[in-house]
This record gives structure tokens, sequence and C-alpha cells, in this order.
């Protein structure tokens, strides 16, 4: 079972009036949500509750939200309810929603008024949850260049290392000694072959890792792609660089490692990177 709530102008994310006389409960459900002549609202409150917006012409533009009443209270012949949306489930528009009205029970008439074109309270006794993961089929983006693992695979003890390779053997070494001293596992894309292509070797890699380190000396654009890749996919980004010149504009708010291409410079990454390795792994 569950709540739906139907507001004019729709819902403002936090806090709105219901009138009373707005609540419906059916004869069958007095006794589980009726408390005298007012509504058991200590019971309602325990039901997940689907909050849509009055249609509007033809509802475009129009979502509705999943979330849970958190608080209500009567003032004069209103409830005032608290809400919040589940941050787990998107928006549904209106016309998916129209779709799903079978599923969760809501009647769509040929004619007249329908539940979405009134503002109300109502109880349906349907599954919200098992109706949105076996009826609502949301729009995923998924890149044509390359492919992503589904169910994605992360291994929290895998660093990846996105950098140049030419010239860059005594930084591989610091990265691989700090990944060594975190209990950690490290590996660039050049020791695999495990696809045709070997873009799709390198995102296996990023999205397999716990860690990207990227190396932006120099500039590489190859670097700067893959932690784009990186960033999308919710990894745990480090960035190191020889100059902050390299740094471009749009991740220059973004704490990066700056490091000296010599012995003490690489001793010194090597260091750094340790300790902040050992700070994501016990944030995790």
């Amino acid at each position: 079972m569950f709540n739906l709530l139907v507001m004019a102008g729709g819902w403002n994310g936090r806090r709105d009036n219901v009138p009373l006389g707005r609540i419906y409960i059916t004869s069958e459900q007095e006794q589980e949500f009726q408390d005298g002549t007012r509504p058991n609202f200590e019971r309602l409150k325990r039901l997940p509750a689907l909050f849509a917006e009055e249609t509007y012409r033809d509802g475009a533009g129009q979502f509705a939200r999943i979330g849970e009443i958190t608080n209500v209270r009567v003032q004069g012949h209103n409830a005032i309810i608290e809400y919040r949306y589940d941050p787990d489930v998107p928006p549904i528009p209106h016309a998916d929603l129209l779709a799903l009205a079978p599923a969760l029970g809501i009647d769509l008439p040929r004619r007249g008024f329908g539940p979405f074109e009134h503002s109300h309270w109502a109880i349906k006794d349907a599954d919200l949850f098992r109706a949105l993961m076996t009826e609502w089929r949301r729009p995923s983006r998924q890149p044509s260049v390359f492919q992503l693992d589904s169910p994605q695979s992360v291994n929290p003890d895998l660093l990846s290392a996105m950098m140049p390779f030419a010239g860059f053997d005594a930084v591989w070494g610091a990265i691989q000694r700090a990944a060594t001293a975190n209990g950690m596992r490290s590996d660039r894309a050049d020791n695999r072959w495990d696809h045709p292509a070997i873009i799709q070797d390198v995102v296996a890699l990023i999205d397999q890792a716990a860690i990207v380190v990227c190396d932006c000396t120099g500039k590489n654009p190859n670097v700067f792609y893959e932690m784009g890749i990186a960033h999308t996919l919710g990894k745990e980004v480090v960035i190191i660089t020889q100059s902050a010149a390299d740094i471009p504009f749009d991740i220059a708010h973004l704490r990066h490692i700056r490091y000296h291409d010599n012995e003490q410079g690489t001793q010194q990454l090597e260091a750094e990177l340790s300790a902040r390795l050992r700070t994501l792994r016990d944030q995790g």
C-alpha cells in the first residue's frame, strides 16, 4: 500500500498543506487508517508516498516524486505534512505515471475527472516499489564508444594509474610502492590486453578500480579523457602533476599533489600519495 498525494501547482519538496476534506479513506480502509473522525496519521506515515502534480493541460514538463511523510499536524481544516523525496528514485514523467497507473491500482476513467485531475490524498492498495521495478523502465544513458560491465564489479584493493608512459618509469614506481604500502594492487592499461580495443581495456580498468591516480604532467589528452571517465563513474581520483600550469581551469579547484622530476621529487610523491591513499582507505 502507498499514499497517493496529488496537489494543484505541484509540491514544494518539504512542507505542504492538504485539506482534511480531501483525504479519502474508503470504508474498507477505515479500521486501519481511521482514528475516530480523523485519519490515523501515524499509520499513514508508515506507508511510502507518491507525490504527483495535478495534471496541467497534457502533463508536459510535469513529474511525480517518490518519498515518505515524516510528520503531520492538524491546523484548522488542514493537515500540514512534512515530507522528503527518495534521492534514489528519479522524477517520474507524467506520461510514465499514467502508463504506470494500472500497476499502481489507480483507475483512469475514460470520461470525467481522473485521480490526477484533482487535488487529494488517497491510499492505494498496491506495492509501489515493486511496480516501479517491474513496470517502469527509466531511460539509461549508455556509451556507444565503449561498454560498461553490468553489474559493476569494483575491486576495493585495486588502484589504476592514468599517466603518460614514456619517461615516467620512476613515477610509476612511486605509485606502485604507495599502493603496496596501503595493501593495494596497482595497474595500468598498457599492462592489459583483455579486449580488441584499447579504450575498452582502459575503461574496464577505471571501472574496476577503487582509486584512480591521474598524472596531468604535460597536459596529455588521453589522461584528461580518462580522468573525465573516472569522475563520471564516481571514482576517487587523485591528481598528480609536475607543474600546476598543467592543471586546466575546469579542474583547477580540485586539490592535487605536485612533485619534481627527480629522485627526491618521486620520493616525496610516494610519501604524499601514500598518505592520501591511507586517508581514502580509512574513509572507505
